[in-house]
């Protein structure tokens, strides 16, 4: 019986810590990626599905997001954008080298460093070129870790920005 406690308690304290890796719902969305630029490709789950909204990002981050998509990129479409805001592109080469990474905590948000390269198909690169680089920040909400922003080096920069960029054409309609 205390064997049966013992293992009890053992799970228990496991599925805890599991449940509270911020790396966590970024690992869903780049196996999504992943899935998504393999050269055998099958539809996959939007990065924003409703159930993805609900689940893995944050209650803001989803308010955003469906401010935005009330002014999709293509008649017709339920995204407001015209591109993979993961891999920042249209096109690319399957995702290889990916490295995820959980930053320590700060300021109630975690930063998930991952890195990856998909740009290896196109030949021959600069000398200075780096892996494409994502910072997701995910905080705690209701117990789970989601994903309160995704932070694209370069110009393409914090994605919630963006998102707030596209639904602020809601007011400059008014």
């Amino acid at each position: 019986m205390k064997r049966l406690l013992l293992v009890l308690l053992a799970c228990c304290a496991f599925s805890t810590v599991q449940a509270s890796d911020p790396a966590a719902p970024v690992n869903e969305i780049m196996q999504e990626a992943v899935k998504g630029w393999a050269e055998d490709a099958q539809p996959g789950e939007d990065y924003f599905s409703e159930a993805r909204l609900g689940r893995i990002y944050s209650q803001e981050f989803a308010r955003t997001y469906h401010a935005a998509a009330k002014f999709p990129a293509y008649d017709g479409g339920d995204s407001p954008f015209d591109y993979d805001v993961i891999v920042s592109g249209q096109d690319g080469c399957s995702i290889k080298d990916l490295s995820i990474a959980a930053g320590p905590e700060t300021d109630g948000k975690s930063d998930v460093k991952v890195t990856f390269d998909n740009t290896h198909c196109f030949g021959e690169r600069a000398a200075d070129w780096k892996p494409s680089e994502l910072h997701f920040l995910v905080i705690e909400e209701g117990g789970h870790p989601v994903i309160d922003d995704i932070v694209r080096t370069g110009e393409a920069g914090s994605l919630k920005v963006e998102l707030q960029g596209i639904a602020s054409q809601d007011k400059q309609a008014e």
